[in-house]
């Protein structure tokens, strides 16, 4: 699935082939029932001259019960053929939207480029619309049944009107299709526009208070009413094209008829037909502009599921951003994390270790460059694009696998992603926890009085995102969240920002005392004076580089920009 284009055609193709059984069995019973539908009006030309019009009364009873069967028939096929095409739909669709959520939570991360709005909008919209290559299938092979069905009743009543037929419908299609690409082209333009626009709107819902903090929800809005503007006016334009569409397909059509009926019309005059055959064959050419509407129908159908299905294979076609190893969990060692002259982004040859029961604080002068290193230690950066070398109990990180690296070292960033349901389940992560290791977590983490604030306490029930909490409680569940886990190594950046001095204070000599005493290595990435000064020693980044190392008051007694930094 390397272009957008050629993956687009794979999606489609694999659609077909994982739905295939009801795709065969719907589309056979589409069939029937398009066949059925074109030989209702033979029927009745049938029944005309052998019945009504010889007054016999016996062939006209077995015919109407003929003409009964035809239509018990023809509802049977659509109502079951309407049924499994859909369920197939809905249950691509279904698959394709469980492989969206799995790469995207894939730990090795993707290179779509796709922002969380994007993914929502390729997972909600485009995941339906590019399954709809299914109910193309089926659409598509039962209108060319009808036109077939139709071309041959028309060549037995008289062959140039069949071949007619045969001949004028192909063109018809022909001419149809001709708008598909540009079709397509408005398609994936308008699911773009709509998707940036949905991703703005995430963006802005998740970052609100912040917005309304500095003041600038008002040019956010405005933003979005400019997104929103681009997303309609592209909107409009394919609605335009496929008014455009159906509009060409309704008078093509609707020509084709009154040719078709024009010139049986002339033959009956002539004496070349009977009354039946006319009526039968006025029938046919009216029934015949259903499945040329259906065919004009397909190709926006297909333009839609192909435009769609290019952004479905963006995601799941997408290279993983790290290539993990195979080696399983390693062995305790005495340095449980070390980066070993390690450069990436304004990292230039860091020397940091970790060691087990020890609180390591990072204090980076440049914020970039403490961001640059929660990246790294999170496993978001290829082994291509960083230098030295990052050990996990004395192997190298690339050389284990994810489960590995993860169950040793885990990232908490100060942006906490809590989850909809209660504080306990959040805490727990999925994992079967122990009441008293629950509340341990939580008093160390100095979030006693998120608990004791609500009747329920630890079965409070979070609303999404955890937006029922303040800013400072979210960071302190999170942070409980990340003790319970327990890893060898957390790493922590900036988790107090949004917690008071009092609270901080206690938080970070809860955090050292848990930590220390479970004998587990921990590392603060911060500048706060609170943290810095229950860590065991400081790593002070300037420049990329490690420019001095030691005890937290040392360093404030002999270095003055350390002082300066901290002391602000």
């Amino acid at each position: 699935m390397a272009g957008d284009d050629n993956g687009g055609g794979v999606v489609l193709r694999r659609a077909l082939r994982r739905q295939r059984g009801r795709v065969l069995a719907g589309t056979a019973l589409l069939c029937t029932h398009q066949a059925t539908e074109a030989l209702v009006p033979v029927a009745i030309g049938v029944i005309i001259d052998r019945a009504v019009a010889t007054g016999d009364v016996p062939a006209l009873l077995l015919s109407l019960a003929g003409l009964a069967v035809l239509f018990t028939v023809l509802a049977y096929a659509y109502r079951s053929g309407a049924r499994l095409t859909y369920a197939a739909v809905e249950r691509e669709a279904h698959a394709v939207r469980v492989e969206i959520a799995r790469s995207a939570l894939d730990p090795r991360g993707h290179r779509s480029g796709m922002r969380d709005g994007d993914l929502l909008a390729v997972t909600a919209s485009d995941a339906e619309l590019s399954a709809l290559v299914v109910r193309v299938a089926g659409l598509s092979a039962a209108a060319v049944t009808a036109l077939v069905v139709s071309a041959v009743a028309l060549l037995v009543v008289d062959v140039p009107l069949g071949l007619g037929v045969l001949i004028g419908v192909p063109l018809v299609v022909v001419v149809l299709q001709r708008m598909a690409p540009l079709l397509t082209r408005r398609s994936a333009s308008q699911q773009e526009a709509l998707a940036a626009t949905t991703a703005l709107a995430v963006d802005l819902v998740t970052g609100l208070r912040v917005l309304r903090g500095i003041g600038a929800q008002h040019h956010a809005a405005g933003q979005y009413a400019a997104s929103s503007r681009h997303a309609l006016d592209v909107t409009l334009r394919a609605a335009t094209t496929k008014g455009l569409h159906l509009g060409l397909t309704t008078m093509v059509n609707g020509l084709f008829l009154a040719a078709v009926a024009g010139v049986a019309g002339w033959l009956a005059l002539q004496g070349r037909l009977t009354i039946g055959e006319l009526v039968a064959v006025v029938g046919l050419a009216q029934f015949v502009a259903e499945p040329v509407q259906t065919l004009g129908y397909c190709v926006q159908l297909f333009a839609m599921a192909r435009a769609s299905a290019g952004r479905v294979a963006r995601i799941l076609g997408a290279a993983p951003v790290i290539r993990p190893g195979t080696a399983g969990q390693p062995a305790p060692s005495p340095a449980r994390l070390t980066l070993d002259k390690v450069g990436y982004a304004g990292l230039d040859g860091v020397c940091v270790q970790v060691n087990a029961g020890e609180v390591l604080g990072v204090l980076a002068y440049d914020p970039s460059e403490a961001e640059a290193l929660v990246a790294l230690l999170s496993g978001r950066v290829s082994r291509e694009e960083y230098q030295g070398t990052v050990y996990v109990d004395g192997v190298p990180a690339e050389e284990l696998d994810i489960d590995a690296v993860r169950g040793t070292v885990l990232v908490e960033q100060h942006d906490v992603a809590l989850f909809e349901g209660t504080l306990r389940a959040n805490l727990a992560a999925g994992a079967s926890v122990d009441e008293t290791v629950l509340h341990a977590a939580v008093r160390a983490a100095a979030a006693q009085d998120v608990l004791a604030a609500h009747p329920h306490g630890i079965d409070r029930v979070l609303t999404e995102r955890g937006a029922n909490l303040s800013g400072g409680q979210r960071q302190r569940i999170g942070l409980a969240r990340a003790l319970v886990a327990d890893p060898p190594v957390l790493v922590l950046h900036n988790p107090t920002t949004a917690v008071d001095a009092v609270t901080e204070v206690l938080l970070a000599e809860g955090l050292a005392g848990a930590r220390t005493a479970a004998g587990r290595g921990t590392l603060l990435i911060t500048n706060s004076p609170a943290l810095l000064r229950v860590t065991h020693r400081v790593a002070v980044i300037d420049g990329g580089r490690v420019i001095a190392e030691g005890p937290h008051e040392q360093l404030l007694a002999s270095d003055a920009r350390y002082r300066e930094e901290v002391l602000r």
